[in-house]
């Protein structure tokens, strides 16, 4: 009788244990990287991009350079969560949204408060999603933003797009944003949102003779209360690189010109702005300090030189920055966004008269102090203060 006992008792754990039915083996489920999303008459389009994490895993069988393939999906619907539902109807096993790494939105979505909303709401309400998903724009199809490998034919995941933090850290200049923390930012008065673009280009690499194209940030959108203000260059944002703490690598000619004498690498800003209140108008002084490199010099000049010519270069590329933003009064540097959180009550006063406008002298004084800290290993062609 115990036997029997002990038989049934076995058999029902075993039923109980094995009764996962609903369970998925990794190989069965659609695993969506990226999102892109556009908005037009009306209507969401949505691409996913889709991996084989069997093809990107880390692992000894992994073959350096083999061609990893990427699929597309794409959905449309009157909504979010209908354009991107659509795509079960076709998609053949269980998509799965954990691992988004990266959404990139078209200008249709920024042109449209109420759809950039939409997007953040039915997002953010999804279990599976995360929230710290890089955020991103392009001028470019999806087709090809979404197919886009990395060098040595690495996966999509090994790119700028999915993997931006060790590109910024060698190369520091739009920095990669955050959806959580444009969300923030998107609904704080007074601040200026800076969404970079991703572009492709074909110029600078090649696999043999073969052109490879590669991602490159080649500008960003400019929001301002979820408000779409314009789309700056790479060039025009110099500027905005010296009001980011986490600045770690810029690279500088000086002085600036045909004929530069030396290069540096300057990082670490640490940035102060002071706001100027005149009853109706407000002016900024801009404080500027910074350590520096020498990297490179092709002529004989003083450390004390090159540190004025360094700064000189920032400050003109704080001014040119700033005068980008002018004409369609986009503060590119968030001078505004100092008065609201230092001072409120002149910011509502300001702002409720319709005072807040950038004008040419709004920046009243830029001083900016450099200070080289190492000469690099080769110390015999830098004279003494």
């Amino acid at each position: 009788m115990k036997i029997i006992i002990k038989t049934y008792i076995v058999f029902t754990i075993l039923l109980v244990v094995s009764g996962c039915w609903d369970s998925k083996t990794i190989q069965n489920m659609t695993y969506v990287t990226a999102l892109g999303l556009d908005y037009e008459e009306g209507h969401f389009i949505a691409y996913i991009q889709v991996l084989n994490f069997s093809n990107v895993a880390k692992s000894d069988k992994l073959e350096l350079g083999k061609n990893v393939p990427v699929w597309i999906g794409k959905g449309e619907g009157k909504t979010v969560v209908e354009a991107l539902s659509s795509i079960y109807a076709t998609s053949q096993i269980r998509v799965f949204w954990g691992h988004i790494k990266a959404i990139v939105l078209k200008e249709g979505v920024l042109n449209n408060k109420l759809a950039l909303r939409q997007i953040y709401d039915a997002i953010d309400r999804y279990h599976e999603v995360r929230y710290n998903i890089l955020l991103y724009t392009t001028k470019e199809s999806f087709s090809d933003i979404l197919t886009q490998k990395s060098v040595l034919n690495l996966s999509p995941l090994d790119t700028i797009m999915d993997s931006p933090e060790e590109n910024f850290a060698q190369r520091s200049f739009i920095q990669p944003q955050y959806g959580y923390k444009q969300i923030a930012q998107l609904n704080e008065k007074g601040r200026t949102v800076i969404l970079p673009t991703l572009s492709t280009t074909k110029k600078e690499w090649q696999e043999d003779r073969k052109e490879k194209p590669m991602f490159k940030i080649n500008g960003a959108y400019a929001m301002q209360e979820h408000v779409l203000t314009g789309w700056f260059s790479e060039d025009d944002l110099k500027g905005v690189r010296w009001f980011d703490k986490k600045s770690n690598r810029v690279f500088v000619q000086i002085p600036d010109n045909k004929k530069p004498e030396g290069s540096l690498v300057l990082s670490k800003p640490h940035p102060k702005i002071e706001t100027l209140i005149d009853q109706d108008k407000a002016r900024f002084n801009l404080t500027i300090k910074v350590r520096a490199v020498v990297e490179e010099m092709t002529k004989n000049v003083s450390v004390k030189m090159m540190e004025e010519q360094a700064a000189q270069v920032v400050r003109e590329e704080i001014l040119s920055t700033y005068r980008k933003g002018l004409s369609t009064q986009t503060d590119l540097l968030n001078l505004f966004g100092e008065i609201y959180r230092n001072k409120p009550q002149a910011w509502h006063r300001l702002h409720d008269g319709g005072h807040l406008v950038l004008k040419e002298d709004s920046i009243n004084k830029i001083d900016v102090k450099v200070k080289i800290t190492q000469t690099g290993k080769y110390k015999g062609r830098v004279l003494p203060e």
